[in-house]
């Protein structure tokens, strides 16, 4: 259950791009066409699901304070390597792009030769490295959710991306007003699925009020019991004192 509501909430709740605006560089630039956006797509979903484990590997055995103890030994827990976060996070996410622009420019030239020069700044790219940054600020616990969070973070850059490529194809053809063309309506209309998305805030947190309610009504009971106990103990002595 843990999985699933971690894998739903990457998706929807903490949208890379409509929840925390990342990686809107390439959201923007690449969304022109459907086919470009889906092959950009795939590429980001495959460096977050391998960098996010891979990244919470390294920052579990190595940069912790006093991770090198944990399989060192003991003469190497008092290292703190935190402050290399950020150039081990950036190095793992270089060697997973260039591995990604190796297959796409080997197995589908065409989508190598659209997506350009933004395929290789999939290194540089605030979504990639924000995943793992995310990542590692809220502690998640296992390999196994870190997985899960980074393919999620993955399809949700994805939705995002192939769902303004296909709006954009389509407003290509309607009337739109021209000062607003180009990156204007993109920017509207990204703002307006922003909207949306948040929509979906509550979609794992709707039992949370309800489980408010049964622990402030247990609460109450317990209190009452025990003002009751403490009456009937003051009652008693003031029997025993006449």
């Amino acid at each position: 259950m843990e999985h699933l509501e971690l894998f739903f909430k990457s998706i929807f709740i903490d949208n890379m791009v409509f929840a925390t605006f990342l990686g809107m560089c390439s959201y923007l630039a690449i969304s022109k066409k459907v086919s470009t956006s889906v092959g950009m797509g795939a590429a980001v979903i495959f460096v977050l699901c391998v960098t996010v484990p891979v990244n919470w590997l390294l920052d579990q055995y190595i940069l912790q304070p006093g991770a090198l103890g944990r399989w060192l030994g003991e003469e190497y827990a008092s290292y703190d390597l935190s402050f290399l976060s950020f150039i081990m996070f950036i190095a793992t996410i270089a060697t997973m792009v260039q591995l990604v622009e190796i297959i796409v420019e080997k197995f589908a030239p065409a989508l190598y030769n659209s997506l350009g020069i933004f395929l290789p700044l999939i290194a540089v790219n605030c979504a990639i490295l924000g995943g793992s940054l995310f990542m590692q600020s809220r502690e998640i616990p296992t390999i196994s959710l870190a997985a899960v969070y980074g393919l999620g973070s993955g399809i949700g850059w994805f939705l995002a991306i192939l769902t303004i490529a296909a709006i954009r194809e389509k407003i290509r053809y309607s009337n739109v007003p021209p000062a607003l063309r180009g990156l204007g309506i993109t920017f509207i209309i990204t703002g307006l699925m922003a909207i949306g998305f948040m929509s979906f805030g509550g979609m794992l947190t709707g039992g949370d009020e309800e489980k408010k309610e049964e622990t402030k009504t247990a609460i109450e009971s317990k209190l009452d019991e025990e003002e009751k106990a403490n009456k009937k103990i003051a009652d008693n002595t003031i029997k025993g004192i006449e």
